[in-house]
């Protein structure tokens, strides 16, 4: 049975080291699973940093927008898979059904977390998720940006109910909630 971790913060906050300091301290191998589209240079030139920092490592990485369950279900011997983020992963699924004409609805949302949660326990070691937590600013003044923080805050709760730890990054600093 799988170990399901979930690292949670505010933008810039240390969630990502400190998942990627968690994911050390396991052994491998290291499977990190990127969700970051490459939308404009500037992304591009950071999604190029992160590639470089991880170089030499024990870490392969797989670049994987949507579906994040079918990585983690292919890469099952991996001791560990980190999955930076499920913020991006959320907005690349509502980019995905806009783009088809479709509706992504807290439904569709819910499908989509119980597929990644279910693959995560049948994974033979860890899955580290690290996410944004969205839910403490003030209230978006339009429809399609409520929408998203709606979902990300279900994702992120129905990622964290099934997940066996916990842990809130502020300022560089790791708070264990579960």
């Amino acid at each position: 049975m799988g170990r399901l971790i979930l690292v949670t913060g505010g933008a810039r906050s240390g969630k990502s080291d400190y998942a990627l300091q968690l994911a050390q301290w396991l052994p491998g191998p290291r499977c990190f699973i990127a969700t970051c589209p490459v939308v404009d240079s500037e992304m591009d030139e950071r999604i190029v940093r992160h590639r470089e920092e991880r170089a030499g490592t024990e870490w392969q990485t797989v670049e994987e927008q949507i579906d994040i369950a079918a990585v983690i279900r292919i890469r099952r011997n991996d001791h560990v898979c980190l999955i930076d983020c499920l913020t991006l992963w959320v907005n690349n699924l509502l980019y995905r059904a806009e783009q088809s004409g479709e509706i992504f609805s807290d439904t569709e949302m819910r499908q989509q977390c119980d597929l990644l949660t279910e693959a995560a326990a049948a994974h033979r070691g860890a899955v580290i998720c690290v996410t944004n937590e969205v839910g403490m600013g003030i209230v978006p003044d339009n429809p399609a940006a409520r929408l998203y923080r709606d979902l990300v805050g279900r994702c992120n709760r129905m990622v964290a109910a099934a997940a066996s730890e916990v842990y809130l990054v502020s300022c560089g600093i790791p708070l264990r909630l579960k």
